[in-house]
């Protein structure tokens, strides 16, 4: 693998940006009521050195792990900066997890420290937090937090900033990112500063990214993709990072950053669609798109009010994006490049090349990326050296994690066309057999199933029944419809429809007895979905396999659970 150039190390790019442009706006930070305030670099590296000479001052031995409990904002950044400079390494929370699991990250990872920052609940959080443990709050912290907590402006106001240049060598430890666990208890994956440059090397070969470029950074910074994009794109680039609000204030938060490059998961991308459906019905919006000169008024129109009408690069992942998804932002002028990848490997595996139709794949691995199927499970494995140094305390599962030869093992099933191009196929695990020993792949099947206007998520499943089912959860708008019986009934007629138009287009093995239908929602809260929109499959096994048997027996086409 080639070797990563010490000045692209992250907090070289800081020291770079601080001398090069110090006047340079590059953090828009909401403030509420429609306030924002901006930072330069000079004042975000200046806060970010005041906030590294405190924690360098409490005497904690180099790389001690630090936390950081926070909705996104201009602290984080900051925050993982300080923690950097001052020789440590962060440790990021999802900012919804409940109390247990955050007590066991900040247990599991013997954190010194924990920075509190925007949060919502933070009552039911606060009983996670050990006893004893030092916490900072940022400027918009929950105010209930700052009472047990150091401030963030009164710690920079009392410390003088570190001067010099702290270098950071690439082999180091920079931070442990906690998986957010479709199963089990979240594992702390290890990540250098050197796989973090490298696999910025590899991405900005494949989408380029510069300093003229914005972003809009709201999904979880403690994820992988949005730490690797935002946080590193932006040390890298010196591109303009914007940061949402609020959920009630995301179509303003995207109007005012109007990002040239924009990520999200696919049952956000899945949203956006039923949002311009909700305003213009799609038989209506297909019409006028195909109208010469007339389709391109209404591409802009509605990628405007959508905020994407600057949009250059649309990029989606963490999950499979089903195929007619893809096409209909295709048609739309906003075509979304795929990408594949893990936090054990930083999300830097596949992604498909702009300006190629590529779509049903994840494309072609990055460039110093090896990608190959294993012949016996058919899983995808990869080698690349933005690899993780292992789980956290977890030699065990760590060595599970990689092949005899030092492939990661990616859990996920794919092939590989004639082209290079990967298409996955499922999880290993997610495989499940019918009681005629008929095994079924769900992910693909799913793909279908989401595309209906009412449907916010879905999981196909039927370990050891005749037929798989589906269970569907309504999105928001169809669950107000419901409640009134015509459209309820004509919701169901139209949910039957779409099921034999799914089960046409299946083997008899795979085709669906029913559609179950749920409309209580599917949430972070009731852990029934990771922070990244994933559904937890064991979790739908708990809560209703216990009444499979009778939706096999029952003969009904849709069937209404009563929530």
């Amino acid at each position: 693998m080639t070797p990563v150039s010490s000045d692209m190390l992250a907090l070289q790019r800081l020291y770079h940006w601080e001398k090069t442009a110090p006047d340079r706006v590059v953090l828009t930070q909401p403030m509420g009521q429609g306030m924002t305030r901006d930072y330069t670099w000079q004042q975000l590296a200046e806060q970010a050195r005041r906030m590294a000479g405190y924690l360098k001052s409490r005497g904690w031995e180099p790389g001690s792990r630090i936390a950081i409990l926070s909705k996104n904002c201009a602290w984080w950044l900051m925050s993982d900066l300080a923690i950097w400079m001052a020789g440590h390494v962060s440790v990021p929370l999802y900012p919804t997890l409940a109390a247990d699991t955050i007590h066991h990250i900040l247990t599991h990872s013997e954190a010194k420290a924990c920075f509190i920052g925007k949060l919502d609940g933070w009552d039911a959080m606060k009983p996670g937090v050990p006893a004893g443990l030092p916490c900072i709050s940022y400027p918009l912290s929950p105010p209930e937090s700052r009472s047990s907590c150091e401030d963030w402006d009164a710690i920079c106001q009392r410390h003088e900033p570190l001067q010099g240049q702290v270098i950071r060598d690439a082999q180091e430890l920079a931070t442990l990112i906690y998986t957010s666990g479709t199963t089990g208890q979240p594992k702390g994956v290890m990540q250098s500063f050197g796989s973090f440059a490298w696999a910025l090397n590899a991405g900005i070969q494949r989408l380029t990214m510069s300093a003229d470029d914005r972003m809009l950074s709201y999904l979880p910074l403690a994820h992988v993709v949005e730490r690797v994009l935002v946080e590193h794109g932006w040390l890298r680039t010196g591109m303009h990072v914007y940061f949402a609000e609020s959920l009630e204030t995301f179509t303003a938060d995207l109007q005012r950053a109007r990002p040239t490059i924009f990520f999200s998961v696919p049952r956000l991308w899945v949203k956006f669609q039923q949002g311009v459906h909700h305003k213009m019905p799609p038989a209506k919006l297909q019409r006028l798109l195909s109208i010469p000169i007339l389709g391109g008024i209404v591409r802009r129109k509605v990628l405007k009010a959508m905020g994407l009408d600057q949009c250059r690069i649309a990029a989606g992942g963490a999950a499979p994006m089903p195929l007619a998804l893809l096409e209909w932002y295709a048609k739309l002028g906003l075509p979304i490049n795929e990408g594949y990848g893990l936090t054990e490997n930083l999300a830097v595996s596949h992604l498909t090349i702009p300006g190629i139709n590529q779509r049903g794949t994840v494309g072609p691995p990055y460039q110093g990326v090896e990608a190959r199927i294993a012949p016996e499970t058919g899983e995808i494995q990869m080698h690349s050296a933005a690899l993780m140094m292992g789980y956290y305390k977890d030699p065990a599962q760590s060595s599970a994690a990689f092949t005899e030869d030092g492939w990661l093992r990616t859990g996920d099933k794919g092939h590989i066309d004639a082209q290079g191009n990967l298409h996955i196929t499922g999880r290993v695990k997610d495989l499940f057999k019918t009681s005629k020993g008929k095994y079924v792949a769900p992910a693909p099947i799913e793909d279908k199933l989401v595309m209906h206007e009412a449907i916010e998520a879905c999981v196909v499943t039927g370990a050891n029944m005749g037929q798989p089912l589906g269970i569907v959860m309504l999105n928001a708008d169809a669950v107000k419809r419901s409640q009134e019986t015509a459209s309820r009934q004509a919701l169901q007629e139209s949910l039957a429809r779409h099921l034999q138009r799914i089960n046409a287009t299946l083997d008899p093995h795979e085709q669906l007895k029913c559609l179950v239908i749920v409309t209580a929602a599917w949430t972070v809260d009731n852990d029934i979905i990771t922070p990244t929109f994933k559904v937890k499959r064991n979790r739908i096994e708990d809560i209703y396999s216990a009444y499979y048997e009778r939706w096999e027996d029952s003969g009904e086409q849709v069937i209404w659970h009563a929530d």
